[in-house]
């Protein structure tokens, strides 16, 4: 490979600051294509910070229903470009001898999906035809071991140091112990990421560990980390509506606006249980 892809690039830059300029070099955080691609044929592309990017391929064909197990991935590797070299932005999937991907069907649906998007109800009831489990229900965390995952996740994020300008997801024991973590451009692409290191190490179901994500919990979180097995779902900032109720659908913790000592359970709030005392109220 000639020209690995890099996770930060550094440009020159002007600042101001109460009234002075000067010029400096500052780092940006990288953002380019990656296509994925099954035996040769190209089922995707997306914009993604590069680093993990076999993580990446291995979560996002699983999250998206492509796979279900490890055992069905027989090989991870970066593709040939058109000049005949390995590229850092071609990712090639050779899947399971045993397994058959209708690889036009899949890339349509992706194109599709992105074009125009698919209604709530869609959403919802495309979980279900996939047949995914509601995760652990005996799995429990202390709330005070959730208010001190974000700082933990902020001293983890290597780039985003670097950049500022990075979302992040990383998989916390029920202890507070961080598993795993990833950055990346996208807050989908961070999460794939964090699944699809799990998967190609065989630690799935993820049925005791926490998923904190630095940016909104949305509906695609929720469904990433129900077929992975996450029980619990938290994030800094606010979830939507169609993940609110995907969560309570499924009996999945989600838990939003996660800052200093404060959050806001969405739902599946039983499985907050302080280290001394009972569950959290149940909502009405």
């Amino acid at each position: 490979m000639r020209h690995k892809p890099q996770s930060a690039k550094a440009t020159q830059v002007l600042e101001w600051d109460r009234g002075r300029q000067r010029r400096l070099l500052d780092e940006l955080a990288a953002e380019e294509p990656l296509e994925i691609r099954i035996a040769g044929e190209s089922i995707t592309v997306t914009m993604r910070t590069p680093g993990a990017d076999f993580d990446l391929a291995a979560g996002f064909l699983l999250t998206e229903g492509i796979v279900t197990r490890r055992e069905q991935i027989a090989r991870i590797g970066y593709a040939r470009g058109p000049d005949g070299e390995p590229s850092g932005n071609l990712v090639d999937v050779t899947l399971d001898d045993g397994e058959v991907v209708n690889v036009e069907r899949v890339a349509r649906h992706f194109l599709a999906s992105s074009r125009c998007g698919i209604c709530g109800k869609a959403s919802i009831d495309a979980v279900r035809a996939r047949d995914i489990q509601p995760p652990n229900r005996m799995f429990e965390v202390d709330p005070d071991v959730l208010t001190a995952l974000p700082d933990a996740l902020h001293a983890s994020q290597r780039i985003f140091g670097r950049t500022g300008g990075l979302h992040a997801a990383a998989l916390f024991d029920r202890h507070g112990s961080l598993v795993a973590a990833r950055e990346d451009i996208g807050r989908h692409n961070a999460v794939d990421k964090v699944i699809g290191d799990a998967l190609l190490g065989g630690r799935l179901p993820l049925s005791e560990r926490i998923l904190l994500v630095s940016g909104r919990g949305g509906f695609e979180i929720v469904q990433k980390a129900l077929v992975a097995g996450v029980p619990v779902v938290a994030s800094v900032s606010a979830p939507s509506s169609l993940a609110v109720q995907l969560a309570r659908d499924y009996g999945l913790t989600l838990v939003g606006f996660l800052r200093g000592a404060r959050f806001i359970a969405y739902a599946g709030e039983d499985r907050l249980v302080p280290a001394r005392g009972d569950p959290l109220a149940s909502s009405q």
